[in-house]
């Protein structure tokens, strides 16, 4: 007879192991049936968001299941990489995967809309662009702005299934509406495309934002969410807080490495929530990447610090990923906890032999 370890590989134990959630999240998205005047959103780590309406409308934005670096046996950046252009540094980053992938984008049935704000490869997946291409039941819609559309298309994604978006642009899904605006997310000013190579613009040009990153605005019955992608701060940002009436904002904040500006520091989170008028800023980003990793409490200990002087009327929220927020029950809910569960504790007998036996 074989022994159980004998029958163990290294693909057996991937198979029963990844993804480390299953298709837990999947099945929760799936069974909530969100009340009316509500909306809920779920965190699927990195800057991944699902939306779901009071009208049960689904909405997928940046959902992304890839890693990071793997093995120290890589080559050392290019010239051209967006790190090595900015820091002028050749060795590869340590950005190693910090989260586990919450969600199995294969499990997915129901999704009415699928929405990327650029091309950066911690935003823009292959996997999950053909789970959803061929799994969910629906006929969802890909939409971005021009270079992201470009990446779908080169993997194989039918055009006519693709929607190339700018700021300005709207579009209706069902009971939501998104409004596309405008980006600041300098980092990709510097990052080539995969895609349309013989385009790229000369090192002193700045390339056009609008063809390579866009943040949405996605308005339900009940709230709107302001989706900052990877923009970094822009006094601009006072400019979308008198467009929109912005209820909850998400943003990418992290801790920079020396000589790096990618994320949003603390002070910069703050800034935009003031200038959004939202009524809660929520950081995301900071998870997923080991050198980058960010500590969410340090804007709660600063906004706690400046609220009363500063009049802050919005709160931020330190998310998990795998997290549920519900609009507008968690408006005052400063930190998340995964739910602890025994919620049926002593509705049957216990089995003890004594009974403070613990």
């Amino acid at each position: 007879m074989q022994s159980k370890v004998d029958e163990i590989t290294e693909d057996s134990w991937k198979k029963e192991i990844f993804p480390e959630w299953g298709s837990w999240l999947n099945e929760e998205i799936e069974q909530t049936h969100v009340e009316k005047g509500k909306f809920n959103m779920w965190w699927l780590s990195n800057m991944g968001l699902w939306i779901k309406s009071d009208g049960q409308t689904n909405l997928a934005i940046d959902l992304w299941s890839g890693t990071g670096k793997q093995t120290h046996f890589k080559a050392d950046m290019s010239p051209r990489h967006q790190w090595a252009r900015l820091t002028g540094g050749r060795a590869i980053q340590p950005n190693l995967r910090a989260t586990p992938i919450v969600i199995n984008p294969f499990k997915i049935k129901h999704l009415d809309a699928f929405l990327v704000t650029h091309f950066h490869h911690d935003h823009i997946d292959a996997n999950v662009a053909a789970a959803i291409l061929n799994g969910v039941e629906e006929k969802v819609p890909f939409i971005g702005p021009k270079y992201v559309v470009d990446q779908w298309i080169a993997w194989g994604v039918p055009q006519d299934r693709c929607i190339i978006v700018k700021p300005g642009d709207t579009l209706k899904i069902k009971d939501v509406q998104i409004l596309v605006t405008d980006s600041f997310d300098r980092s990709i000013l510097i990052t080539d495309p995969d895609t349309d190579q013989t385009g790229i613009p000369a090192d002193n040009q700045v390339p056009e934002m609008d063809k390579r990153s866009v943040n949405y605005v996605v308005k339900t019955t009940a709230g709107t969410v302001y989706d900052a992608a990877d923009s970094h701060y822009s006094a601009y940002f006072a400019k979308h807080g008198q467009e929109f009436n912005i209820d909850v904002a998400t943003v990418a904040y992290g801790e920079n490495p020396i000589g790096v500006q990618d994320k949003m520091t603390s002070v910069d989170v703050l800034r935009t929530a003031e200038a959004l008028q939202t009524k809660v800023i929520i950081p995301l980003h900071w998870d997923i990447w080991s050198n980058m990793l960010g500590d969410p409490y340090e804007i709660e200990l600063l906004w706690k610090y400046r609220k009363e002087k500063l009049q802050y009327q919005f709160n931020p929220m330190m998310w998990l990923p795998g997290g549920k927020f519900t609009y507008p029950d968690d408006i005052g809910k400063l930190q998340y906890y995964h739910p602890r569960g025994f919620n049926d504790r002593y509705t049957d007998n216990v089995n003890l032999p004594y009974k403070s036996f613990l």
